[in-house]
């Protein structure tokens, strides 16, 4: 059964607005996501949000099927004004739907870094456009995921779940620290653990003419500082992309996407 809110001040309205802001997701544990397309998505990667709220008047095929599944699942399904949906999502001319996920576990022993032969690596990425970008890339190239280094932009932020195109329900992911992934990605050992590649200029060797192995653990670092040096040494191989224009280098989350190709038609050969 639906429930219906029809004021601005309900409790309700209030908490859901909250989690626009990191402090207010990270305390819940919970993410707002806006869209009838990612709600969908998520849905057929086995994810249903714990609240449904709809905007009255605005009906689709699929939203009843949604609606089935969040109430089979538990949750809660809330109709309420155009208006008022806004002012939830922050958004002048918001869809017609959002839900409320619950965030999930990121830790790096969620992931089998041997599961896949390529993975995307972010280190302190700052702009969640550029998160979500290298999200959808993973879904794109069939990375095992996108690992999250350092102090980098919330992965659940709905501008990050917004560039991600619903790979964030998709892709693995992981957040840690560079001291926990690089034990991690060794296994025990350098010979039997992952490939870390980097794009960086120090010793680099051309990205078309390097030998990548699986699994290949792309690297990119911060969109203005880059990697920190001690990262880039330790790193299996790096390697540079040429810059035939007036620009020094590539957006970070382009230059992922450009390297997990070559990777990948390298693993392929």
């Amino acid at each position: 059964m639906r429930k219906h809110i029809t004021g601005y001040s309900n409790p309700t309205v209030k908490y859901l607005r909250s989690l626009r802001d990191k402090k207010h997701r990270k305390r819940a544990g919970q993410f707002l996501v806006e869209g009838l397309r990612l709600l969908e998505d998520a849905r057929a990667s086995g994810r249903v949000p714990r609240t449904l709220v709809m905007a009255e008047g605005r009906e689709h095929a699929l939203l009843g099927q949604l609606e089935a599944d969040v109430i089979a699942s538990g949750g809660e399904v809330i109709a309420t004004a155009p208006d008022i949906l806004s002012k939830i999502t922050g958004k002048d001319n918001p869809q017609s739907v959002a839900g409320v996920f619950d965030e999930w576990d990121t830790a790096l022993t969620t992931l089998d870094r041997k599961a896949a032969p390529i993975w995307l690596v972010a280190q302190a990425l700052r702009d969640p456009g550029n998160l979500g970008t290298m999200l959808r890339t993973c879904d794109a190239v069939g990375a095992g995921g996108l690992i999250l280094i350092d102090d980098c932009a919330d992965p659940f932020s709905a501008e990050a779940v917004r560039a991600s195109m619903g790979a964030i329900f998709t892709v693995g992911l992981a957040q840690a620290r560079w001291e926990e992934f690089l034990p991690w990605l060794r296994g025990g050992s350098k010979e039997h653990g992952g490939q870390l590649v980097a794009a960086s200029l120090r010793d680099a060797v051309p990205y078309r003419e390097a030998t990548y192995a699986a699994p290949c653990f792309i690297l990119v670092g911060n969109e203005s500082q880059g990697l920190p040096a001690d990262y880039e040494l330790a790193c299996d191989l790096r390697v540079t992309m040429p810059m035939r224009g007036r620009a020094d280098s590539l957006n970070a989350a382009v230059a992922g996407a450009v390297l997990a190709y070559e990777v990948l038609a390298g693993l392929e050969e």
